[in-house]
């Protein structure tokens, strides 16, 4: 594809996927644009629309009737990856943000989180073979642990916690480990007569009595969709302040969000809980999967993300929900003051990465195992691990050399793209309308 022809296909797929959301807020997707053109990296994060427009093409490898029709990510780059504290209390390193998560070909997934991991070697001036054996260890590691779970079964599905890593993940779970619910309010609220309220500050607005009564009743149906028996004292179901926030980050320019300051276990203020509340989007898979059973599963998108979540995530967050407002599908989930992600500005050296990139092949191939035939879900009916461990059966060599391929392939084309959209945004040829 010529220069020329590849612009206008970035100008079309950009168009397509954010078309409404730049009509709608233009200032927001200037912000959004301007973050992405910061770096190749930044860029790819962002465009998973672009993505998706380019692998739908490939050839489906290792790719049968069941594993094109496994839970998948949607959106598995290297920065999608940090702590949550999981419904047993304990603290867990996982894959996180399940905004864009769909049914689709598990290969997908990998050859995302592989771009990616080319994309910050070249970042860091690494060279193609330490890329290569990057990819490879990862690669390795996913298929390893792939086969023990299809050998020992979902019992043997474990957790990455601070009992079972070490080096960098270990030191992302112990930083989360010293986060605190106080100070976490404390940066987001302050006591007014003997009570907590929102503070106001920038991309912070109050809401009108008519919003705050829609929150409420978008509340109220929110609580119907948590587990039975997860809200055991009636403190917690009191809200005690709303506010608006709008998304400003690479992935959610403009979506509206509130903000809920719940009593919390007591009534004491150090207990009081933070949930956000914020509109779904369209996953970028779903717009090259056509699947009307896929499709029809969901009642709207929020609903779609929190089985998305509770499908791919271990014992997830026990205040993720969905609701409507407005009659647009809506996310609810805790602000979590355990939230930590990985830095890899911290991690320069191949010798430093390596390890890392062999617990993300493990927490990887756990999540695709974890939603499957013996989750709660009917849209998966089969064992994930078994079926993709029989689609590679003994062809190691050839599964690691397409991904690693693929790394080095579309981290160059991600690069050149990241070019191409930065002379389309500063010389404003793209539809944004400021």
């Amino acid at each position: 594809m010529t220069s020329s022809a590849r612009t206008a296909h970035i100008i079309e797929v950009l168009t397509t996927e954010f078309g409404d959301g730049m009509a709608a807020d233009p200032h927001a997707f200037h912000r959004k644009f301007r973050k992405m053109a910061a770096s190749p990296f930044a860029f790819y994060r962002g465009s998973a629309c672009l993505f998706y427009s380019d692998v739908q093409s490939d050839k489906p490898d290792y790719c049968d009737e069941r594993t094109s029709r496994v839970w998948i990510h949607g959106d598995l780059h290297a920065e999608n990856f940090g702590t949550y504290m999981n419904a047993n209390g304990l603290l867990v390193f996982n894959v996180n943000d399940f905004d864009e998560a769909y049914v689709g070909p598990f290969i997908w997934d990998l050859k995302r989180f592989v771009a990616s991991v080319a994309l910050i070697g070249y970042a860091k001036a690494l060279s193609d073979d330490d890329i290569t054996d990057l990819v490879n260890g990862f690669a390795s590691a996913y298929l390893a642990e792939l086969r023990l779970l299809a050998a020992a079964g979902d019992d043997a599905i474990g957790e990455l916690t601070l009992d079972t890593t070490d080096g960098a993940l270990h030191a992302v779970l112990q930083k989360a480990r010293l986060g605190s619910r106080l100070h976490l309010l404390d940066s987001q609220t302050h006591v007014v007569d003997y009570d907590r309220r929102f503070t106001m500050g920038e991309g912070v607005y109050e809401v009108s009595a008519e919003q705050r009564d829609r929150v409420h009743a978008a509340f109220e149906r929110y609580l119907t969709t948590l587990p039975p028996g997860r809200i055991t004292r009636p403190t917690a179901l009191h809200i005690k302040d709303i506010v608006l926030r709008k998304g400003v980050g690479i992935g959610s320019a403009g979506l509206p969000s509130y903000n809920l300051l719940l009593e919390g276990n007591s009534q004491a203020l150090e207990n009081d809980v933070l949930l956000y509340m914020k509109q779904a989007q369209v996953p970028a898979v779903s717009r090259v999967i056509d699947d009307p059973q896929i499709r029809g599963y969901f009642a709207h998108q929020g609903h779609r993300t929190v089985e998305s979540q509770r499908a791919l995530q271990s014992y997830a967050d026990p205040w993720c929900g969905y609701t409507e407002l407005g009659g647009i599908g809506q996310l609810v989930a805790e602000v979590s003051p355990y939230a930590a992600d990985l830095d890899w500005s911290d991690l320069d050296e191949p010798a430093e990465i390596r390890p890392v990139l062999g617990y993300l092949g493990r927490a990887v191939a756990r999540m695709h195992s974890v939603a499957d035939d013996e989750s709660d879900h009917g849209l998966v009916d089969y064992s994930t691990e078994e079926a993709i461990v029989a689609a590679v059966g003994d062809d190691d060599t050839g599964f690691t050399e397409l991904l690693v391929d693929f790394a080095h392939r579309y981290g160059s084309r991600a690069r050149a793209d990241h070019q191409l959209f930065v002379d389309l945004f500063r010389n404003d040829r793209l539809p944004i309308g400021v």
